[in-house]
């Protein structure tokens, strides 16, 4: 299996001697989904951001078995060789951070540290969703149109009073697939099928108690309030038995890092940018 990804220059992918963050994205989402922190962050770490397969400007794996996480990992390890990381640390989104766990699992030595926005804890299993119901929703969804941009922009990008911000419109475009005239989102159904079914059959509960707890953050959503208690109860289970730190975002949906873009970068500073500061303290 060949790894081959396209990579966004966000915005500036920062210096290739300076410590690496490796970002993924979630179900739909593209390298540019994290524009704006990846801007903040240029003058510190070199960024790498990837368009998954299936997403964006790469294409989707051809065996639908490449997404289970297991040989989803293999090829993030070939991609890495490619482009000459060894160690970094893992800032993810939704599906991104199931993929993130399992691999910290597979190649602990690799992740210098791992940020979780609001991903890697929604048991399939504890939710209880049938698979088929979930990817008819997705289905649906991927496979629908508008004529303008501008309604895609507002329909699909932004949610209702969600903020707003040029380089979020940028990354709004980058999500745009066009075809006869009309906008679609550009992830196709049958890989949004792919992805679902590996994580139904990787079920997250399965293997998190071998995924070191160190230095291992997730940040999660508060709203919506209806989703509360499933959150609690599948967090809780989280937090014992991975053993990390678990941060609510107040006032913030399931994209968190678009709606507060500050606080996640507060998080980084405390838990990333000041540990990195003290090491390289330490090597004088």
């Amino acid at each position: 299996m060949h790894a081959a990804a396209f990579q966004h220059k966000l915005p500036n992918g920062g210096e290739p001697d300076r410590p690496v963050i490796f970002c993924l994205h979630g179900l739909g989402g593209t390298s540019l989904s994290f524009i704006e922190l990846a801007d903040a962050l240029q003058d510190t770490y070199r960024i790498v951001s990837i368009d998954a397969p299936g997403h964006g400007k790469t294409d989707p794996f051809p065996d639908e078995r490449d997404y289970q996480f297991a040989r989803f990992s293999n090829w993030l390890n070939q991609l890495f060789d490619q482009i000459d990381v060894q160690d970094f640390y893992f800032l993810s989104h939704s599906w991104g951070s199931f993929i993130a766990l399992y691999y910290q699992k597979e190649q602990p030595d690799r992740v210098r540290g791992s940020i979780l926005i609001d991903g890697g804890y929604q048991s399939k299993r504890l939710r209880g969703t049938p698979l088929e119901q979930e990817s008819a929703f997705y289905s649906t969804g991927f496979e629908e149109s508008v004529a303008t941009w501008e309604e895609f922009r507002d329909v699909a990008v932004y949610g209702p009073k969600m903020r707003r911000s040029p380089l979020l419109d940028l990354a709004g475009k980058d999500f745009v697939r066009m075809q006869d005239g009309r906008y679609y989102w550009h992830t196709r159904a049958k890989t949004a099928r792919s992805i679902l079914t590996a994580m139904y059959q990787d079920e997250i509960l399965d293997f998190l108690d071998d995924v070191p707890g160190d230095n291992l953050v997730l940040l999660r959503a508060t709203l919506p309030v209806s989703d509360e208690p499933f959150r609690q109860e599948a967090i809780a289970l989280w937090q014992e038995k991975t053993g990390g730190t678990v941060i609510s975002v107040p006032s913030t949906s399931h994209i968190t890092h678009w709606d507060d873009p500050a606080f996640v970068l507060q998080v980084i500073q405390k838990h990333w940018t000041r540990t990195l500061a003290v090491d390289e303290r330490q090597q004088i």
